[in-house]
């Protein structure tokens, strides 16, 4: 996933007051007068639109039944799935974010319990369930950490005196730092500007904290406190942790924190991708454009970001998904059937995993992608994390309230990586704004 494109996850908040409207509308009643049903696809990653089209015409050709694929402009999916659940004719297949984009779209999920596309999960639990319904499944996962220049480290490891002295050895807070604060203080002999590249709050990249390492802390907590879906209020449990990955990530860099506001997404990939920073937070959708920038596949590993939680040796990378399929409730029954049909074509005919996995270049968490390997090298170093057993990290990040909140933690972030402001102050966004966001969402 391009990460430049935004999360849908906060836009649905904003949608739950117009949905309440539409019920009774939206429904697919009508369906192809062969009795096949039919099927209507809006979806949300404008950089596959073309490949979506083309394999909706592939499935079509080979068994007759129409399938219409819309795509949503980037950063307007919700408006768009809003006004086109409001017509005769509505999408029979669409997503939803996570369990907040549920509570906006639950009463237009069907159950999915008994369809290919869930009996096929690696892991059932990644689906989203209310009691015994399985309204929706994820359809790519993907992962992210620190990834690492395996090049530069090999270099560190080798030169005498170095604190580490390999990538095996750094399972913890304590040994991320050992490592960041050597590579740092070595910087002239290793070549490199910095060992994490520019923690940049331009737009492009300030996602990057305010919503993925700030998941990190709110995992471990949700873990401590046995959190399961979206709470009223969070603690800040590890807000201590949190702070010091963070004064890591300005310490130990290319940049001056000073300059930190204007610095972007792009800033970064080209320092990781020049060489001058060997340490880079980001994720598995970052190789398209580590490769476009000339990175070699051999040359990257991946590596968990540690915070100093309890029992951190066996954290795995941070693996999720905030792309669900759902099958729309209000369609006809034979568009509802021509719908699942479709999906498991998709999931599990040679044609449809090929689209899938090599022209969309998505990692799945089905089962019978299991024979597909990927082309991606952050991908695999994901694969590899989960077969030695490593638990992962959830994408928690889907339960945070509002957009504005993520916003009030990056503006207090950026903040105090400046010096104009004090940790005091994202303290108080993110426990006092989560509660304030929360109450905001659920009294419309």
């Amino acid at each position: 996933m391009n990460r430049k494109i935004k999360s849908i996850a906060v836009s649905f908040i904003a949608a739950a007051v117009s949905v309440g409207m539409l019920a009774g509308c939206g429904s697919s009643k009508s369906s192809d007068d062969n009795g096949k049903g039919k099927v209507y696809y809006l979806n949300f990653k404008p950089e596959v639109a073309k490949e979506w089209k083309a394999l909706a015409s592939e499935y079509t050709k080979q068994t007759g039944v129409q399938v219409t694929v819309e795509t949503a402009a980037s950063d307007t999916y919700d408006q768009q799935l809003k006004s086109e659940m409001s017509k005769s004719e509505a999408p029979t297949l669409f997503q939803i974010n996570g369990p907040v984009g549920y509570d906006v779209w639950k009463d237009y999920t069907a159950d999915l319990k008994d369809t290919e596309v869930y009996k096929q999960l690696q892991d059932p639990s990644m689906a989203i369930k209310d009691g015994s319904k399985v309204a929706a499944v994820p359809y790519v996962t993907e992962s992210y950490g620190i990834i690492y220049n395996k090049n530069i480290l090999d270099k560190y490891f080798a030169m005498s005196g170095a604190k580490i002295k390999s990538i095996k050895d750094v399972n913890s807070f304590a040994s991320l730092k050992t490592l960041s604060d050597d590579l740092q203080a070595h910087k002239s002999d290793l070549g490199i500007k910095g060992a994490f590249t520019s923690a940049g709050f331009d737009s492009s990249s300030d996602w990057r904290f305010k919503t993925q390492l700030a998941n990190v802390p709110l995992y471990y907590e949700f873990q401590k406190d046995h959190i399961t879906k979206q709470p009223k209020t969070v603690k800040g449990t590890y807000l201590p942790q949190f702070k010091d990955i963070f004064d890591l990530y300005l310490k130990d860099s290319t940049t001056e924190p000073s300059q930190l506001s204007s610095k972007t997404g792009d800033d970064a990939n080209s320092e990781f991708a020049l060489g001058e920073a060997p340490l880079y937070q980001n994720g598995t959708w970052a190789w398209s454009d580590l490769q476009k920038a000339g990175v070699k596949p051999d040359q990257l590993g991946m590596l968990p970001i540690y915070i100093g939680a309890p029992g951190e040796k066996d954290q795995g990378l941070t693996t999720g998904s905030e792309n669900y399929w759902c099958v729309n409730a209000k369609a006809s029954s034979a568009d509802q059937k021509a719908t699942e049909a479709f999906l498991k074509w998709v999931i599990t005919s040679k044609d449809g995993k090929q689209g899938i996995s090599k022209t969309m270049g998505f990692n799945t968490p089905f089962k019978s992608f299991s024979d597909v390997k990927a082309d991606n090298p952050l991908i695999e170093a994901a694969t590899e994390n989960r077969k030695e057993g490593k638990k992962q990290v959830d994408w928690d990040y889907t339960m945070m309230p509002s957009e504005q909140w993520k916003n009030d933690l990056g503006n207090a972030l950026l903040e105090y990586a400046q010096g104009t402001g004090k940790w005091d102050q994202v303290k108080t966004n993110f426990v006092d704004g989560w509660a304030k966001e929360y109450q905001a969402a659920h009294s419309k």
